[in-house]
């Protein structure tokens, strides 16, 4: 199921399945060296990105990132979050999404997506109004500063 889901993802992210596990790795085995203490599936790496932009190009660069940790940590070495406030709501919203297959395959993988509900009052919009799977925050700067509290990594790339 994993090595299926790290397919799914390359997929996503780069259009084809040409960047499965690599050569000599087992499916879902990470390609990262780590310090320690190491990740492990009892213990994986908490790591939460921020999307506040509507930018296409930088909405795709926010998802590209999410793969690529997800590759580097390996499936069961790291439980990622994305919190998605301000504009950047706009990439979550079933019908303006242009990225809705890669948010929909993120979700498939076990990604944590998060819309913040503050954002969604101001635009006149409900949960429903998201793609299927993504979940709703009170409010995405909070969200992500209690994930630090609780020992996430925040990463804006």
């Amino acid at each position: 199921m994993r090595f299926h889901s790290l397919i799914t993802l390359a997929v996503l992210i780069s259009g084809s399945a040409a960047l499965a596990a690599p050569a000599g790795m087992p499916g879902g085995a990470a390609v990262g060296t780590f310090s320690d203490p190491k990740p492990t599936i009892d213990q994986p790496r908490k790591i939460v990105l921020s999307l506040s932009e509507r930018n296409p190009e930088r909405v795709n660069e926010v998802i590209g990132n999410l793969g690529n940790i997800q590759r580097y940590y390996g499936a069961d070495n790291a439980t990622i979050a994305l919190v998605v406030f301000g504009p950047g709501v706009h990439a979550l919203l079933s019908s303006e999404s242009t990225i809705k297959p890669r948010i929909a395959g993120l979700v498939a993988i076990g990604v944590q997506i998060f819309a913040c509900q503050a954002t969604l009052d101001s635009l006149h919009k409900t949960k429903a109004d998201l793609i299927a799977g993504v979940a709703v925050v009170p409010n995405g700067i909070p969200a992500i500063v209690e994930r630090q509290v609780a020992g996430w990594i925040y990463v804006k790339p």
